[in-house]
């Protein structure tokens, strides 16, 4: 089903990442985590559909999404943030592959967060985010997405690696095998994991390969 909504904000996240907040139809639901295909409801483009994670809370009264900008792909992301509040996307049913399952570490890289911001929000509204890490890699420390946030909500268990930068306070490198290993303590607790594909497919490999149960890996299928 196809829903016709128009922009009511967008505010600047990062250098190349905007929030959009949009009107929310009577009845629409999703649960943290899922998401829905968006396109841009004007006639060149309304069959152009890509999918993005709904970043506010089930209860607002709008709907929002955390979009990053990829100018080279000069696609829709591209397109998208060149609009203006008043102008109207068109949302479908929701869909998801990540959902909360328990206690464990969310495994982001880059705009793979933004399934693991409403899960976050949610739990930390509900008291319950204890027991959570979040290993979170960006290129820069200017990548990086609701940091502060990130970090008043899980304080010292919200890790930042930076693969370009050195800088204090931030871990530099990459999460691979080896960081795994020295990071993830805990192989029975649930690992959520969501970024680029090939990141993907390898930090799943990493995790069974070092012993994690299939059932306790939670991630975005490539």
């Amino acid at each position: 089903m196809e829903n016709i909504v128009a922009i009511l904000s967008i505010t600047p996240v990062t250098h190349d990442v905007k929030c959009f907040r949009l009107q929310k139809p009577e009845g629409y639901n999703f649960e943290p985590g899922h998401a829905t295909d968006v396109s841009i409801n004007k006639p060149e483009l309304k069959n152009e559909t890509r999918p993005f994670t709904f970043t506010a809370l089930q209860d607002a009264p709008y709907l929002e999404f955390t979009i990053k900008r990829y100018p080279d792909r000069h696609g829709i992301t591209d397109k998208l943030h060149q609009l203006r509040v008043g102008d109207e996307l068109i949302i479908r049913d929701t869909w998801g592959t990540i959902d909360y399952k328990g206690p464990g570490y969310f495994i982001a890289g880059g705009a793979g967060v933004t399934p693991f911001i409403a899960i976050l929000r949610s739990l930390h509204r509900q008291n319950k985010i204890a027991g959570n890490t979040l290993f979170f890699s960006n290129k820069t420390a200017a990548d990086i997405i609701y940091e502060e946030e990130l970090k008043s909500m899980l304080g010292e268990n919200a890790l930042f690696i930076l693969s370009k930068e050195n800088r204090a306070g931030y871990l530099n490198g990459h999460i691979d095998g080896q960081f795994l290993k020295q990071h993830i303590l805990d192989l029975k607790k649930h690992c959520y994991v969501c970024g680029p594909d090939q990141m993907v497919a390898d930090l799943v490999k990493n995790l069974k390969d070092l012993g994690a149960d299939t059932e306790t890996v939670v991630f975005e299928a490539p």
